[in-house]
């Protein structure tokens, strides 16, 4: 059976750091999977037509599927907002884990501020994750499970996200 273990989050949050620590622990204790930056399947300017991003995941995770993966590790931004569409893309019959990670406002503003090469690209970044951070809040369905990041090591977030998806490791 195809499991997804789907990390989404506002800019800032964590999501892709938080995915490599999720594999790094998974990869350690042998658990076989893959790991898919969600974020990068549509990127290109002008924008792809809608559904773009799910035919390149389907694509992807064929050549996975056939080479005997079952476990998908999947970050987005907005992955928690299209659970369906994500489920359909690679198995309708996957078991699907939600996480949503979360942060303060000021611990997203101390995140960018190093990864932001201007004030003005800073503000952009920083609004965008404040109405992104609004609208997974409210529109997230119920069954996706909130973990806070603030103050904690990657390890110890990524621990807590792959217990909620029930797969078998041992904590650190």
């Amino acid at each position: 059976m195809t499991e997804i273990l789907l990390i989404g989050g506002r800019s800032g949050a964590g999501k892709t750091s938080i995915a490599l620590a999720v594999h790094e622990i998974l990869a350690r204790d042998g658990i076989r999977h893959a790991v898919i930056e969600g974020d990068y399947l549509d990127l290109a300017h002008p924008a792809p037509a809608p559904g773009f991003a799910e035919g390149n995941l389907r694509m992807l995770w064929s050549a996975y599927a056939a080479a005997g993966y079952e476990r998908l590790v999947y970050s987005q931004t907005i992955s928690v907002l299209h659970m369906a569409d994500i489920r359909n893309a690679v198995d309708p019959g996957a078991r699907v884990t939600a996480v949503l990670l979360t942060a303060t406002d000021a611990e997203i503003e101390r995140r960018l501020r190093g990864r932001e090469a201007t004030p003005e690209s800073l503000a952009v970044h920083v609004d965008r994750s404040r109405r992104m951070a609004s609208r997974l809040e409210s529109d997230a369905d119920a069954c996706a499970t909130r973990v806070t990041t603030d103050g904690r090591s990657l390890s110890d977030v990524a621990d807590a996200v792959i217990s909620l998806s029930a797969w078998t490791y041992s904590v650190n």
